[in-house]
């Protein structure tokens, strides 16, 4: 399922949703404009497990990983190099790592469930506290990360670990909320209207699978599936600790209508 809207309109221009956006989109624009000679963006600002948990040794990124079939039979290459120096101190990367992305596919997909969920989640949290909350949830997801896999030379991109905390906080928040989305079924696309608490229960229980599934694989993936669970704990706990505090206003009692006959139309 592909989320296209959710029924809860922000009462507040998301200000700091909109401006994380423009910073990722920025900063992958910067990245689609280096040489391949310079010390990169990635080198610099991603987070690199064993350039955390090894300080000070020289770290060999991964930069690709290929499948190619040798006489021994099918043989993993990967094409590696000595990682430029980072820009900022490697526990900070826990958090810059977030602005950074793969490919635009990556960078889009991210963004969107950015646009879908954020802007609720901001207009409970404030522009400033929502700033802190998207932070720290990165950071934790990345964390979370690093210790499953703490001596990964591959650079770790992203927000969707950031995204996933705002996912876990929208869970708790609201719980009646409904999420239209569409399935595409060969060249058919099926529209539903779910629960955001089963839309986005299911992403979490996709997620904790692939998840599983890599701890038990020999093979390192490209995805940083224990991100995402981590990303989404903490923000489910954090939006449960904070949800009847001062800090947190109350949540929006109004909802878009639609059905799934408007959809179609």
């Amino acid at each position: 399922m592909f989320p296209l809207q959710d029924n809860i309109p922000s009462r507040t221009t998301p200000v700091c949703n909109y401006a994380l956006i423009a910073i990722c989109t920025a900063v992958f624009f910067l990245q689609t404009l280096e040489k391949k000679e310079d010390v990169s963006l990635v080198e610099r600002y991603a987070m690199i497990p064993a350039r955390i948990t090894q300080p000070g040794k020289p770290v060999m990124i991964t930069l690709d990983r290929d499948v190619v079939m040798t006489p021994e039979g099918l043989q993993v290459v990967e094409t590696r190099k000595e990682a430029g120096p980072p820009a900022v101190p490697p526990w900070l990367t826990l958090a810059t790592c977030t602005f950074l992305h793969g490919g635009w596919m990556h960078l889009l997909g991210n963004m969107w469930f950015l646009v879908i969920f954020g802007d609720n989640v901001e207009d409970r949290l404030g522009h400033v506290g929502y700033l802190v909350f998207y932070l720290v949830g990165g950071s934790i997801a990345s964390l979370i990360h690093l210790v499953t896999d703490p001596s990964s030379t591959i650079p770790t991109v992203g927000a969707s670990g950031a995204i996933a905390a705002v996912m876990g906080a929208y869970f708790v928040w609201y719980p009646h909320a409904k999420v239209r989305t569409f399935v595409p079924i060969f060249i058919f696309p099926i529209f539903f209207v779910v629960p955001a608490t089963v839309f986005l229960g299911l992403w979490f229980l996709m997620q904790f699978l692939q998840g599983t599934s890599s701890l038990m694989s020999q093979e390192a993936g490209g995805v940083a599936w224990w991100a995402h669970i981590g990303g989404f704990g903490a923000g489910y706990l954090i939006a449960g600790r904070l949800g009847h505090s001062s800090i947190c206003r109350p949540p929006n009692p109004v909802r878009r209508n639609y059905s799934v006959r408007a959809i179609e139309e």
